[in-house]
C-alpha cells in the first residue's frame, strides 16, 4: 500500500512538472512590460528565455524521478502525453486571456491601446481575437472526448472547460474581428466534423438527401451574404488589405528568391512602382498605406525568404496535420487550421505568444512525443550558446532607455537626444522607428549629412514616406535640389494621396537657385485642391503657405 502511494505521489509530481515545463514558455501571452510601448514585444522574448530555462530544470528533475522507477530509458526520453499538456496549456492561457478580455469590456481593466476597449494582453483587438479563435476548437474538443459517464472527475473537466469556452463565446464577437471569427467557425466546424457518428450520418444521409441539399444550399447562399455584410461592415479596411495583397505579389515578382532587405524595403519599392505607372484605380490611392506587414503570412514568407521557402514550410505543416489526424488529435488540429486561416489575413507570426504556440501545437501533432524532451533541452542549450537571452536582456534594456531618449526628442532637446540614440544605435540599429527618430533628430540639428546616412538605413525596416520626405529636405538643405526633387517624387509615388510632399516641391521649386515656375505651379494646384484623406490643421497651414509663396512669387514676375 504505502509503495503504491509512492509510486502515484511520484507519478503525479512528474506529471506536474511536465505540464510546468509546457505552460511556462506557452505563458508568454500573458507577459506585459508596462515600461515599454505596447506594440513592443521584446519583453516577451526575454520572459520566453527565462521560461524555457524554467522548463528545462523541470524536464530534467521529472526525468530523475522517473529514472528513479521502473521507466525504461526509452519513456524516459519520450515526452509522454505532451499534446494532452499542450491542450490543457492552451485552456489555461485562453481562460486567463478571456477572463481578462472581459474585465477590460467591463471597465475592470485598462486596454493596451488608447483607441480600442478590448485587446486583452495585446496591444490590439486583431491578435487578440486570433488567439481566442484558436483555443475555441482545442475547448470543443476535449468536451466532446468527455465520456457521457457522470463522476466527478468528468464533471470538473466539464467545469474547466466551460469556464475557458464560454468567456471566449462572450468575448470573441466584441473584438470585431472579422479574420478571427472565420477562423474560430472553421475550426470549431472541422472538430465537431471530425467528431461526427461515420454510421449515423451514413443512415441520415441515405434517409434525407434531398433535405439536406436543400439545407446545404441554404447555408452557402447565409454563407456569402454573411461575407458581404463583413466587407461593408468595414470596406476600406477590407479593401486596404486586398490592395496590400496586391502591391505584396508584385514585390513578390520581383523578388521570387527572397528580399535579403526585408519586407518593409520591398514592400515599399513596389509601391512606388506600381503608383509611379499612373494605371491605378481611385479607391487604390484611397486605401494604400504603409504598412510594417503583409496581413497575410504566407505572402509576407514569400517576399522575405522565397516562394520555395514558402512551400516547404506549408508542406511541413501539411505533414503535421496528416500526422495529428491519424492520432485522433483533432483539438490541436483544429487550433493549426484556426491559425492558417487567421494567417490568410493578419500577421500572427510577428507575435512570440503565436510562435511559440504554433510551434508547441505542430509537436503535439505527434513528433513532441518522440522529441519533446530533447527538443526543448536542444533550444535551450542554442539559446545559452548562441546569446540570445543575453541579446534580448540588451534590447529590452535599450528599448527602456529608447523611451528616455524619445521623450528628448519630442521636447526638442535634439542634441541630449542625439547623444542617446548615438549610445543605443549598436543595438536598436534593426528597427524602422529608432532610425527615423535618430535622422529626424540630426536633422532638426542640421546634421544633415549625418541624418540621411540613417535615414538611408530607414528605409530598409520601413516603408513611411517621411523618410523620403526628410531625406529630400536634408538634400535641398544641401543645396542638391535634384536629389531633393527625386525624394519628393518618391514620396508622392509611394503614397499619392499625401498632401505633404506637393508641399515640400512647392518650396522647392521656389528656391531662387532652383525656381520652375510651371512645376511650381502645378505642385502648388496640388496642395490647394488636393482632397486629403483626413482633415487637419496642417493642411490648412501648408495651403495658407503655398498661397503666400504664389502670390510672392507672382508680384516678383510683375516687377520684372
Amino acid at each position: 500500500m504505502i509503495k503504491l502511494q509512492i509510486h502515484t505521489v511520484k507519478d503525479t509530481v512528474t506529471a506536474c512538472l511536465l505540464f510546468v515545463a509546457v505552460c511556462a514558455p506557452l505563458g508568454v501571452v500573458r507577459i506585459i512590460t508596462p515600461e515599454l510601448p505596447a506594440e513592443e514585444t521584446i519583453g516577451q522574448w526575454v520572459w520566453f528565455g527565462k521560461a524555457l530555462l524554467l522548463s528545462s530544470i523541470c524536464i530534467l528533475i521529472a526525468s530523475l524521478l522517473q529514472l528513479t522507477g521502473k521507466d525504461t530509458r526509452k519513456h524516459v526520453l519520450r515526452f509522454s502525453y505532451f499534446s494532452v499538456c499542450v491542450s490543457w496549456g492552451f485552456m489555461l492561457c485562453g481562460a486567463l486571456e478571456a477572463i481578462g478580455g472581459l474585465r477590460q469590456l467591463y471597465g475592470f481593466a485598462a486596454s493596451g491601446h488608447s483607441r480600442y476597449a478590448l485587446t486583452g494582453s495585446f496591444f490590439n483587438p486583431g491578435p487578440y481575437a486570433g488567439y481566442l479563435a484558436m483555443i475555441l476548437p482545442v475547448c470543443l474538443h476535449l468536451y466532446l472526448c468527455i465520456p457521457k459517464d457522470k463522476t466527478v472527475i468528468h464533471y470538473l473537466e466539464k467545469g474547466m472547460i466551460a469556464l475557458t469556452g464560454i468567456p471566449i463565446l462572450c468575448v470573441l464577437p466584441a473584438t470585431m474581428s472579422r479574420s478571427a471569427w472565420i477562423a474560430a467557425a472553421v475550426g470549431c466546424g472541422w472538430v465537431a466534423y471530425m467528431h461526427r457518428d461515420k454510421r449515423r450520418w451514413y443512415v441520415l444521409w441515405e434517409r434525407y438527401k434531398r433535405r439536406y441539399v436543400l439545407w446545404g444550399t441554404g447555408i452557402f447562399f447565409l454563407l456569402i451574404l454573411g461575407g458581404v455584410g463583413a466587407f461593408v461592415l468595414k470596406p476600406d479596411s477590407a479593401l486596404g488589405r486586398l490592395f496590400m495583397w496586391k502591391v505584396t505579389c508584385k514585390a513578390i515578382a520581383n523578388h521570387p528568391w527572397g528580399c535579403e532587405k526585408g519586407f518593409a524595403f520591398a514592400y515599399g519599392e513596389a509601391q512606388e512602382s506600381y503608383f509611379e505607372q499612373g494605371n491605378y484605380a481611385v479607391w487604390e490611392e484611397r486605401v494604400a498605406g504603409s504598412p510594417e506587414y503583409a496581413f497575410n503570412e504566407y505572402l509576407s514568407l514569400a517576399l522575405t525568404e522565397g516562394i520555395a521557402v514558402c512551400v516547404v514550410v506549408v508542406v511541413v505543416i501539411g505533414m503535421c496535420l496528416r500526422m495529428g489526424m491519424k492520432r485522433g488529435r483533432y483539438g490541436i488540429c483544429g487550433a493549426i487550421l484556426s491559425l492558417l486561416v487567421f494567417s490568410f489575413s493578419s500577421y500572427p507570426m510577428h507575435f512570440p505568444a503565436f510562435v511559440v504556440a504554433g510551434v508547441c501545437l505542430l509537436l503535439a501533432c505527434g513528433i513532441g512525443d518522440v522529441i519533446g524532451k530533447p527538443f526543448i533541452l536542444c533550444v535551450c542549450l542554442t539559446l545559452w550558446a548562441g546569446g540570445y537571452m543575453e541579446k534580448w536582456q540588451q534590447e529590452k534594456d535599450a528599448c527602456r532607455k529608447w523611451m528616455y531618449a524619445r521623450m528628448l526628442y519630442h521636447s526638442g532637446g535634439y542634441k541630449a537626444a542625439n547623444e542617446a540614440y548615438e549610445k543605443l544605435y549598436p543595438v536598436l540599429r534593426g528597427r524602422g522607428a529608432f532610425l527615423f527618430e535618430y535622422g529626424h533628430s540630426l536633422h532638426k540639428s542640421f546634421l544633415y549629412g549625418d541624418s540621411n546616412k540613417y535615414l538611408e538605413e530607414a528605409c530598409r525596416y520601413s516603408s513611411d514616406p517621411m523618410v523620403l520626405n526628410v531625406m529630400g529636405k536634408n538634400y535641398q538643405e544641401q543645396h542638391c535640389y535634384e536629389q531633393a526633387e527625386k525624394f519628393f517624387y518618391r514620396a508622392i509615388h509611394r503614397l499619392p494621396g499625401r498632401i505633404y510632399p506637393y508641399y515640400l516641391l512647392a518650396n522647392l521649386y521656389a528656391e531662387p537657385d532652383f525656381y520652375k515656375p510651371d512645376k511650381l505651379k502645378e505642385a502648388a494646384d496640388s496642395v490647394l485642391t488636393k482632397e486629403p484623406k483626413v482633415h487637419s490643421t496642417a493642411i490648412d497651414e501648408m495651403r495658407s503657405e503655398v498661397r503666400e509663396i504664389l502670390k510672392r512669387k507672382d508680384k516678383c514676375e510683375i516687377k520684372k
